[in-house]
């Protein structure tokens, strides 16, 4: 899917096509959700991606007003799950949070078929990749865990959302531990699908599943306690983050959403090829928002949450994945 992306829209017969200047093939049906009036005066190839294209759009407003929108495009079923699934998982986190997140616009199917090519549209905030300040970060994230709610009071997403291009297994459940069982189990088997058998490691997530998560997650609701649904971005790595130039506001984009215990989110800040490993960054969120009891578990925890996204980076870099099985 990544190099079909890559092969349809960056060929020069696809630039070809485009009415628009700039070296992006914008299609009419990204043009449709404009503002009505609005010119479109460029497009342009902006950023990198694995397996999207993505393109900076400069548009003239009917009252003169100069914006800028970014979108992204992927191809085949693969692509349309992508790109639903960002649309609503962004959608979801700026109702709740709008300071933390570029305005999402739409998502929908270009009018060419060949290949059917999916694409997201959001508001365009020019940003560094600078690592982000630990204080403005924290304080969103603790905000938006703090203060969304779940609108059946359950865990999961209305629809599955991706973590890069894997697709999560995000059905309504309304114990955290019975939905982190299945979360985690359907990437341990799309990780021997495609990186192939290790009978060792099969005993050792079978053992994960059938003991070690129900004590230890299990114990978040036992003897009285209960976990409320947070709305978690879920793959919040240094590369889904940017600081605005113009407000130095920090920003998160990329999202693959779903309601979760909320320590499930800083669980990913343990992960080696993350850079937002630091430990300012943990201890600044839990300065905010505490621990959950039973506290002292709390190490094991966080190492049982980053499994499941090591396993889906095993998933998504396949050239790596051996080695992302052995950490």
């Amino acid at each position: 899917m990544s190099k079909t992306v890559h092969t349809a829209l960056l060929r020069p017969e696809a630039e070809s096509r485009s009415t628009v200047a700039g070296d992006f093939p914008l299609d009419q049906n990204v043009i449709h959700h404009f503002p009505p009036g609005s010119k479109v005066l460029s497009a342009e190839k902006y950023g990198s991606s694995a397996w999207t294209v993505t393109a900076r759009v400069s548009v003239e407003l009917s009252n003169g007003t100069l914006m800028r929108y970014f979108v992204k495009c992927a191809t085949e079923e693969a692509g349309r799950r992508m790109m639903e699934g960002e649309f609503a998982a962004m959608t979801e986190l700026y109702k709740t949070l709008p300071s933390f997140i570029p305005k999402p616009l739409a998502w929908g199917k270009f009018q060419t078929e060949d290949p059917p090519t999916f694409f997201f549209l959001c508001d365009f905030v020019d940003m560094s990749n600078q690592m982000p300040d630990p204080d403005r970060l924290c304080a969103h994230v603790a905000e938006l865990h703090r203060t969304s709610v779940s609108p059946t009071g359950q865990f999961r997403f209305q629809i599955r959302t991706c973590q890069g291009r894997t697709p999560q297994a995000t059905e309504w459940n309304s114990s955290w531990t019975s939905f982190f069982t299945k979360l985690l189990a359907h990437v341990m088997t799309l990780d021997f699908e495609i990186n192939g058998p290790w009978e060792d490691l099969k005993q050792i997530e079978d053992r994960t599943l059938s003991h070690v998560i129900p004590r230890l997650i299990g114990a978040l609701e036992a003897d009285g306690r209960s976990i409320k649904p947070s709305l978690i971005h879920a793959d919040l790595w240094d590369g889904n983050t940017g600081t605005s130039y113009d407000t130095g506001d920090v920003y998160v984009f990329d999202a693959g959403s779903y309601y979760a215990h909320n320590e499930m989110e800083v669980a990913m800040w343990r992960c080696p090829y993350n850079k937002i490993s630091s430990k300012i960054y943990t201890k600044t969120y839990f300065r905010l928002y505490g621990m959950s009891d039973p506290a002292e578990e709390w190490e094991d925890r966080n190492r049982m949450y980053s499994v499941y996204y090591n396993i889906i980076y095993s998933i998504n870099h396949t050239t790596n994945g051996k080695s992302v099985r052995q950490l």
